[in-house]
């Protein structure tokens, strides 16, 4: 089933808040509050199979672990215990008095980063770097290369400020846009900044949403479509090399954009895996109040794979602690000598 960019986003939305409100009246002792989460994850997750967890096994841990009589901090930890157990950014659970986030992917985005901000300010962006809209930018290798900065998919992409990059770079022989350590934002920028390249309506990805309790019980898949340039008069696409640098800090959108960029000749992703955070976030209400959410969608690529553990890099380039210390981002200079190649 065909669906244009955007309206794919707005039914999962509409569902979350639906959910949000609905749901019924139960018990809020914390034994039925534990339960209720628990039961919740079992048939509207997205990711078990591909995270490899088995939830039953979860709840085996962890339901011991509560009683009626138990503290609500105490009662806050062992549920956020059992949630982190899945290894998700998009799964939260939000109390009045703390919110839940998931350890360990926090700690792959920025423990595991690949990219010296520091280094990337003043070796190549440099004091005298450029800032249009959301983006900082320079040219590179004696003006051969653009370099690109785009640190949040939350920060708006205008259409201004992307013909003002293509127009000013116009003689360089390609571009390196730095996604390293986004960590998400909106689908609509994602939209935004694919609007430059050959876009014919090709396929860009396909969504199932989680329906019933089967842990394989998935919608019919929605079929993500790129623009047609030509009918937005857009007709001078930008084709020459692209190098979109990600890395374990890239999350939830610019893993989208990642996979996104399958569908275009012209570009190539360098670095290190990206976060994941491909599945969008659905979630209501416990019976005690406390609000919940988790991952209910998946993402498959034009490839037909499942790419929620990380997109991975065409060219996978760590940063190196050596060039690092003398002021060079090895990422950044392998991607630079592909475009000049």
């Amino acid at each position: 089933m065909k669906r244009p960019f955007f309206l794919i986003v707005l039914a999962f939305a509409f569902t979350s808040c639906e959910r949000a409100f609905m749901e019924q009246d139960e018990p809020s002792n914390p034994v039925n509050v534990f339960d209720y989460l628990w039961n919740q994850v079992d048939q509207q997750y997205a990711f078990f199979d591909v995270k490899n967890i088995d939830w039953d096994s979860v709840r085996e841990v962890y339901r011991p672990m509560v009683n009626d009589n138990m503290s609500n901090d105490s009662l806050f930890r062992v549920c956020a215990a059992m949630l982190n157990t899945l290894q998700d950014g998009h799964t939260n659970l939000i109390a009045g008095f703390d919110v839940s986030r998931n350890d360990s992917v926090y700690y792959k985005m920025y423990a595991e980063k690949n990219i010296d901000e520091n280094v990337v300010l003043l070796n190549y962006l440099t004091v005298n770097h450029h800032t249009t809209g959301s983006f900082m930018h320079n040219a590179i290798r004696n003006g051969a290369v653009a370099y690109i900065r785009y640190s949040s998919f939350s920060d708006y992409i205008s259409e201004g400020s992307l013909k003002y990059l293509v127009n000013r770079y116009k003689n360089c022989k390609g571009m390196v846009i730095d996604l390293r350590q986004n960590s998400g934002g909106s689908i609509s920028n994602i939209a935004a900044l694919l609007s430059i390249f050959d876009n014919h309506k090709q396929l860009l990805y396909q969504s199932q949403a989680k329906l019933g309790p089967e842990h394989d019980a998935f919608s019919e898949a929605l079929s993500v479509y790129a623009a047609d340039s030509s009918l937005l008069g857009k007709h001078n696409a930008y084709t020459k090399p692209v190098a979109v640098l990600i890395d374990r800090g890239s999350y939830s959108a610019t893993s989208f954009f990642a996979i996104c960029t399958m569908a275009y000749d012209n570009i190539r992703l360098f670095g290190d895996y990206t976060g994941g955070g491909l599945g969008l976030p659905n979630g209501g209400a416990l019976p005690n109040g406390w609000i919940y959410r988790f991952s209910t969608t998946r993402t498959l690529a034009i490839d037909g794979q499942n790419y929620e553990n990380g997109v991975p890099p065409d060219v996978r380039v760590l940063l190196d602690p050596a060039c690092t210390a003398q002021g060079v981002d090895n990422v950044i200079e392998v991607a630079a000598e592909w475009i000049l190649e």
